[in-house]
């Protein structure tokens, strides 16, 4: 993907908030953010709290569990996705749109060491506080995929929740080698080729139509 680093505006919650409950609920965000980066989403909680300069009781009545966190954190590079995932679905070769928007995937869910296990492991559990990654995510990417079945590009028994495991496990051994830069693009090509519809056999190139 290129889920860019850049700061934004944070996203804030549906219900109003106080002045001092946003300015800390940002901070929270804003240390958060940091800290995966830098530690990983394993991140001490306590660290993220004092970085903010709020009590570790303050973070949890913000976000009650670190997948909780993890969601707000994630929800711009979500966003950011989803918006491609819309774009991709005029592309005019389907499957193009579908590999492109896969590799977008891995790149996000890569970015962030943890992240790509923690995806895996709530993928298909909706009462996860990680869901409103998940689920805006697997219905984006079943419209892509949709185009691409139709096409005759992609076999028509490939479901999107086994191509959401796929690219996190995909991201997930990526992380595992970062001596091997080069490793989730063979990975992607290799299941990409075991995609295709019948309509294209021996086709040379995963992303074509």
């Amino acid at each position: 993907m290129a889920t860019s680093t850049a700061r934004t505006p944070v996203r804030t919650p549906d219900k109003p908030m106080r002045a001092d409950a946003r300015r800390n609920y940002d901070r929270l965000l804003t240390e958060a953010r940091d800290s995966f980066a830098e530690h990983g989403t394993d991140a001490s909680l306590e660290d993220v709290a004092r970085r903010a300069g709020v009590g570790i009781g303050t973070l949890y009545r913000h976000f009650p569990t670190r997948h909780a966190l993890m969601s707000a954190v994630f929800q711009e590079a979500v966003a950011s996705l989803i918006t491609r995932s819309h774009e991709l679905a005029e592309a005019e070769q389907p499957c193009t749109g579908l590999v492109e928007w896969l590799g977008a995937l891995i790149t996000h869910a890569g970015e962030y060491r943890g992240l790509a296990q923690a995806l895996m492991s709530t993928c298909r559990d909706e009462t996860s506080a990680l869901s409103p990654c998940n689920v805006p995510l697997r219905e984006a990417g079943s419209v892509l995929l949709g185009r691409a079945q139709t096409s005759g590009a992609v076999r028509a028994d490939v479901s999107i929740d086994d191509l959401m495991q796929l690219t996190n496990a995909i991201a997930l051994a990526a992380e595992q080698s970062p001596d091997d830069p080069e490793l989730a693009e063979r990975l992607l090509t290799l299941t990409l080729q075991g995609l295709k519809g019948r309509s294209n056999p021996g086709h040379g190139s995963p992303s074509g139509d």
